[in-house]
């Protein structure tokens, strides 16, 4: 079995295609509210001052197999996990450099992604955007695995509603916390 904490040295690197370059800038959908790992209903549009949300593709969770064979093999995949242990870690240093609040996202139910939650003692929510409509508003980049659509790594910094910034492709997952910190201590 895989052990979801630690990623290979020979991950694959994501490359930018272009996908994202269309997200600075753009609005958050009103109305359009996600659930939450901790049972809140969340609208990203009405949301006032600076909030992280980083997206992943898929969590595992620890002794189970992967969602496909050659997971590791796709480019940006691996490394949910990782990910959010470094803003998990983070967390407190992101809050005092000015984010309002932080959340992951994936496309993953929320029951499932309450696992990890809780399993990780996150300080924060775990978006579900279950039924692609964050996805398919923003045009966010996917890829398909196991009959399912997910989301490509990346990381949105929203300001009231707006994107302000894009981090994408991510690469290495495990580092990209400290990414999005330097640049809110810098900005």
């Amino acid at each position: 079995m895989i052990d979801p904490y630690t990623l290979p040295d020979d991950l694959p690197a994501p490359v930018d295609d272009g996908a994202a370059d269309h997200l600075s800038g753009a609005q958050l959908p009103a109305g359009l509210a996600l659930e939450a790992t901790d049972g809140a209903a969340v609208e990203l549009a009405a949301l006032a001052g600076r909030t992280v949300v980083y997206a992943y593709p898929w969590t595992g969770r620890p002794g189970e197999p992967l969602l496909v064979d050659g997971w590791d093999l796709i480019p940006g995949a691996r490394g949910c996990t990782p990910e959010t242990c470094g803003f998990r870690d983070h967390h407190g240093e992101l809050r005092e450099a000015g984010a309002e609040a932080v959340y992951g996202l994936s496309t993953q139910a929320s029951d499932y992604q309450g696992e990890l939650a809780a399993r990780l003692g996150l300080p924060f929510a775990i978006l579900s955007d279950a039924d692609l409509a964050l996805t398919r508003a923003l045009a966010l980049p996917t890829f398909e695995a196991a009959g399912e659509t997910l989301i490509r790594r990346l990381t949105l910094l929203l300001d009231a509603g707006r994107v302000e910034r894009v981090w994408y492709p991510v690469f290495p997952p495990d580092r990209h916390a400290s990414e999005v910190l330097e640049w809110l201590r810098a900005n």
